[in-house]
């Protein structure tokens, strides 16, 4: 945790996704009794989404983390009515929700160009408050960036996360034989031949109780939420991260990966997902393989801890082995990936379709009647 004057951020490297900030309306001018004039209102803070901008950004550009919009003008007798203060626009990175300092949630920017008015500021003086001005709206809120992309790359650390993320885009993350290479979340993105592109997020390897904050679950799990479909990698000879931790098969990590998904937010468990069985140039890959594929077909037939087992399963569009060393399957994968981002685009605009015309059978309905 590093502080900053009033800001509070919490950092993997250099990146950052939270962010505390002091915003403040401006207040407004002086009403002028004797000729009743008013007085201008206070400028407003807005926070306005904008495509490469970062909360580090931000923390750099602005040290103070103080946002103060201008004062109304004063009522005069050249200009009765004064003049609004200047508004204080902040350039944030879409796929921002704005918190309270209670955590409560009280907006969010998910795409460039969306506004949220952050502080409002204060009215003129006029006859209603007796010709004195009120003060600006202030508050402490937090920026809370959870990544927003195509793809989620999900899975236990040194599964091959970040080597996959670079064959198959053109992100270069670290990549290194050791867990917790990746400590912050990296974004890189697929270029097809009709130029097409699909963003994916490959997100820092979780660890058993991830749902309960071990390790910094909630920072890593979060950044699921925004991501469209899920691409769970497991390393097909098993994993475990450490000599003081039990080993797990690749079949254990499945349902383990699964289960801190489902108790972190079980809605994650309904979004699309395709399942990449890496490392399958390693000896014996192709034996593990079999084993693993007849304990997904029939997985009450081998026997588990019962802590380990979801309540709900995450369905697989796909099961695609690969090897991020020989290459083996990563073009089948982004021809997958496609596939899938494809389908699921065609089932949100059917149901948009749908939508509209209920919309506007309900409206000729209405004016018939009347």
């Amino acid at each position: 945790m590093v502080r900053c004057g009033r800001a509070v951020l919490r950092k993997y490297g250099n990146f950052i996704d939270d962010l505390r900030l002091y915003v403040r309306g401006g207040t407004g001018g002086m009403g002028y009794p004797r000729l009743g004039g008013e007085g201008g209102r206070g400028g407003d803070v807005w926070f306005i989404a904008r495509e490469r901008t970062t909360l580090k950004s931000i923390k750099d550009r602005y040290p103070q983390k103080r946002f103060v919009a201008g004062a109304g003008a004063n009522s005069s007798v050249k200009a009765l009515k004064g003049k609004k203060g200047e508004d204080c626009e902040v350039h944030v990175p879409p796929g921002i929700s704005v918190l309270c300092d209670d955590g409560k949630q009280i907006g969010e920017l998910n795409a460039a160009g969306e506004r949220f008015l952050a502080a409002r500021g204060g009215l003129g003086g006029s006859l209603a408050t007796n010709f004195m001005p009120c003060k600006g709206q202030r508050r402490i809120v937090h920026l809370d960036l959870k990544l927003i992309a195509d793809v989620g790359l999900v899975g236990f650390p040194n599964a091959g996360k970040s080597s996959l993320l670079s064959k198959i885009s053109h992100a270069k993350p670290e990549i290194a034989n050791y867990a917790f290479t990746t400590i912050q979340p990296e974004l890189g993105k697929i270029m097809y031949a009709d130029y097409k592109q699909i963003s994916v997020a490959d997100l820092p390897g979780l660890i058993e109780g991830a749902h309960a904050n071990k390790g910094m679950g909630h920072k890593f799990l979060k950044h699921v939420e925004r991501t469209k479909q899920l691409l769970l990698v497991v390393d097909i000879s098993g994993f475990q991260l450490s000599v003081k931790t039990q080993f797990r098969t690749a079949f254990e990590t499945i349902l383990l990966l699964t289960k801190e998904l489902e108790l972190y937010k079980e809605e994650l468990l309904t979004k699309p997902a395709v399942l990449a069985i890496n490392k399958m140039d390693l000896p014996c890959a192709k034996d593990n393989l079999n084993e693993l594929m007849k304990q997904l077909q029939n997985p009450q037939d081998f026997l588990l801890q019962e802590e380990m087992i979801p309540e709900n399963t995450l369905e697989f569009k796909d099961l695609i082995p690969i090897s991020t060393y020989t290459g083996e399957g990563i073009e089948e994968l982004k021809a997958c990936i496609r596939k899938s981002i494809d389908e699921e685009a065609e089932r949100e605009n059917e149901e948009y379709r749908k939508k509209k015309l209920l919309l506007l059978q309900t409206s000729e309905e209405q004016m018939t009647r009347s």
